[in-house]
């Protein structure tokens, strides 16, 4: 974990970037860190935490599963992003499950405190309203594709979300792409997702390059 200080890791944080000097060094007083190994779960589907957790390094994932164990991946959680806002919000438990994919460094904000910063900063309410809205959004293209589209579609559906753009606007995925992963994303089996990959590449929509990076081609979007 990092030497800074608490009101240093806050002000590298969008959501708390707007805060006043003297609300920053309020809320730095009251976040605790905290180091999750890998696979171990940052909050649990049904059951509530009381906190706000602010990924500082590594890379959660948000899925939610049934009684007999399948999941369904809804999200993956970069550094800067938070976590059980909603839970924190209506005081329900967690809807999803939130895993650590790597060893994961957050800051905690207890509810008490997460409370007190909105009324008392407008800037940081809105900042949260702004994050449900575009998770409500990505709900809502997830659920249009699971309706709407074919296997085909909903994979590059899938890879363009995923993918980051270049400085001469070319798609990358840096990271392998787990076939697995991509099944849970897209609600299909594993068999059905190689297939449609194997054929993806083969009518030249997708590159896996040397340095094992995925290169999205622009026309995919067509199959969406």
């Amino acid at each position: 974990m990092s030497m800074l200080s608490n009101l240093e890791l806050l002000r590298r944080v969008p959501l708390f970037a707007m805060l006043t000097p003297a609300q920053a060094e309020a809320v730095s007083e009251a976040v605790i860190k905290r180091r999750f190994k890998r696979g171990e779960l940052v909050v649990e589907q049904g059951k509530k935490s009381n906190a706000l957790f602010i990924v500082l390094t590594g890379r959660c994932r948000v899925f939610t599963s049934d009684s007999r164990g399948r999941e369904v991946i809804l999200a993956n959680m970069q550094p800067g992003d938070y976590i059980g806002e909603m839970s924190l919000i209506d005081n329900e438990p967690h809807s999803a499950t939130v895993r650590a994919e790597v060893q994961t460094d957050v800051l905690m904000l207890g509810r008490l405190e997460f409370a007190r910063c909105l009324p008392e900063n407008t800037s940081m309410a809105y900042a949260v309203m702004k994050g449900l809205v575009q998770r409500l959004r990505s709900a809502d293209r997830k659920i249009e594709s699971l309706a709407l589209m074919d296997v085909y579609g909903r994979v590059a559906r899938a890879l363009i979300e995923a993918a980051d753009t270049d400085a001469e606007g070319n798609n990358f995925i840096r990271d392998k792409v787990s076939r697995q992963d991509l099944a849970k994303m897209v609600g299909a089996s594993r068999e059905m997702v190689s297939r449609v990959m194997k054929d993806l590449e083969e009518r030249g929509f997708i590159e896996t390059q040397s340095s094992g990076s995925l290169l999205i081609r622009q026309r995919i979007s067509t199959l969406g």
